[in-house]
């Protein structure tokens, strides 16, 4: 499959860490309902995005959960697959991830909404934070224009991910 001029290819096996470009994370409330966003320009995603220089992935997880959803951590961040992506640009889209290849990779963890998004003035603007279960969430996430989402959450739901601890 291409995307975001990529080849990508879905594996339900843990990415290396230091070839973890994004992190997107299936956040599951006391409730067992998954958060879902949206952005100002319609998109409906997992909260998660791009790697900081530096930055651990508890680090991107925490930063981001609290940037797009108003959700802190409650409990471990776990992954369970990854995209691997190869990337058909000449340079990584910011210098310091890696290149050619890196991985989108998708984790669940137990959060707690505590506030509204932070939307920090470099990323998306979040207008709509909902806490769905999880086929409603999957139904959500369907009815954007990018149903990858989707797809992760419902893997997730299906290795029994989203109820009780993480």
């Amino acid at each position: 499959m291409r995307y975001a001029d990529a080849r990508i290819a879905y594996s339900s096996a843990v990415a290396p860490d230091d070839l973890v470009a994004r992190l997107h994370v299936v956040a599951v409330t006391e409730r067992n309902e998954v958060v879902v966003c949206r952005s100002a320009e319609g998109w409906r995603f997992l909260p998660g995005g791009t790697r900081e220089p530096g930055e651990s992935l508890g680090g991107l997880a925490r930063r981001e959960l609290l940037e797009e959803a108003g959700a802190v951590l409650v409990g471990p961040v776990v992954q369970f697959s990854a995209h691997r992506a190869d990337s058909e640009r000449d340079r990584p889209y910011r210098p310091h991830l890696p290149h050619p290849r890196c991985y989108w990779a998708y984790a669940v963890a137990r959060v707690r909404v505590a506030g509204p998004p932070a939307n920090p003035s470099d990323g998306e603007t979040v207008v709509e934070v909902l806490t769905l279960p999880a086929p409603r969430a999957a139904d959500y996430l369907d009815a954007g224009d990018d149903p990858i989402h989707a797809d992760v959450l419902r893997h997730a739901d299906a290795l029994g991910l989203l109820h009780g601890p993480s």
